[in-house]
């Protein structure tokens, strides 16, 4: 069996934004702004999440000359992409409330 590829800590953040806000309206600047990170950095993060099928983009349908702007691509998790953030985040959570528990 492959190696699962490794989701990282900026990932994380944009898969949170996109969990814990369902709405489906999330598109490059509402994310960058949800999360801090900047364009440079978050398009390949949602190039690569897609790339694992853990996110899904779709394009917004609107004549660019009527709205007076391009399309903008909205992303959602996908079914997997929820599973592996909830299995993710907790992975993530737990030395954090060992260590509190030991204090």
């Amino acid at each position: 069996m492959p190696p699962v590829p490794q989701v990282n800590m900026n990932a994380m953040k944009v898969m949170a934004a996109l969990y814990h806000d369902t709405s489906g309206e999330h598109y490059g600047l509402s994310l960058s702004k949800a999360t801090g990170i900047g364009n440079g950095t978050l398009y390949p993060i949602l190039d690569k999440l897609e790339d694992m099928r853990l996110v899904q983009g779709t394009w917004e349908e609107i004549d660019p000359r009527v709205a007076g702007r391009r399309p903008r691509r909205f992303y959602s998790l996908t079914g997997e992409g929820i599973r592996r953030f909830e299995a993710e985040r907790d992975t993530l959570l737990a030395p954090t409330q060992l260590g509190a528990r030991l204090v």
